[in-house]
């Protein structure tokens, strides 16, 4: 039987992975040997979270507290976000546990200890940051026209541009599941009830953090998401709360990744 279960029978094949040396795991600080263990993963979007989980995310919490003075980016004014945490049992049968946020902080901010995009914006010679250039320098030219026939053409162009841009952004991101199958975002929702996948569907927290674990043989024990910072207008966060996946951009992913077409009505 395979030591790295998911999901009641889902199962890692480890054959299809190999372990690298250098992995972005924190080691508990906290003292976690009277835990009790969940045997599986608990489902993305319920709201239980394992003990072990609300204690990795504390963990978690505090090292971003002490990060942020790096990062320049002002949480009581700027734009919250949304942060994962995945607990996680290595080869050595130790614990530790993954974090990251979803999407970027800011565009210019990195932090080496989060489990990073999946996709590397350095594939095929850095072409989305190329295509980014193109959008605007098209912008900058829509600005300066005057006649209209011309901004009406420089739009549709600009249009243009960036569906294909983010179509080719999305056969970049290359999930690979419990079993080792690996699909692109488009080809994961291609049968999903959208259709066709929204805007930063790959970039939320729990997707990263789920395909990290698999490639380095890491086995998933408990996994929870937060929010940190400013309350949206919308009022749906708030500082510290923990919430569910989201349903329109993760659980066509994170049923594939899992191996579960009933994950998210399970936990309804």
């Amino acid at each position: 039987m395979s030591r790295y279960l998911i999901s009641g029978n889902n199962q890692l094949n480890l054959s299809h992975f190999c372990v690298v040396k250098h992995q972005l795991v924190f080691n508990f600080k906290s003292y976690i040997s009277n835990l009790e263990i969940p045997k599986d993963l608990n489902n993305p979007f319920g709201t239980f979270i394992p003990e072990i989980g609300q204690i990795a995310a504390k963990e978690f919490q505090d090292f971003i507290e002490s990060e942020i003075p790096k990062w320049n980016y002002d949480f009581s004014c700027q734009k919250g976000k949304m942060f994962g945490v995945l607990v996680i049992q290595k080869a050595d049968k130790s614990f530790g546990y993954l974090g990251t946020v979803s999407g970027k902080i800011a565009i210019d901010v990195v932090c080496e200890e989060f489990v990073p995009s999946v996709f590397d914006d350095a594939t095929e010679d850095f072409f989305i940051n190329k295509g980014m250039t193109e959008l605007t320098e098209l912008s900058n030219e829509i600005k300066k026209a005057s006649d209209l026939k011309e901004i009406s053409v420089l739009k549709e162009r600009r249009k243009q541009k960036s569906y294909l841009l983010q179509q080719r952004l999305f056969e970049n991101y290359q999930f690979t599941n419990i079993h080792g199958a690996t699909k692109n975002v488009l080809e994961i929702f291609e049968n999903s009830v959208q259709g066709s996948p929204p805007a930063a569907a790959g970039e939320c927290a729990a997707p990263k953090l789920l395909q990290y674990a698999i490639e380095h043989n890491l086995k998933p024990i408990a996994i929870t998401e937060f929010w940190w910072g400013n309350t949206p207008k919308s009022k749906e966060r708030e500082h510290l709360k923990f919430y569910p996946a989201c349903k329109n951009k993760c659980r066509p992913i994170l049923e594939y990744v899992l191996d579960d077409t009933g994950l998210f009505e399970k936990a309804q």
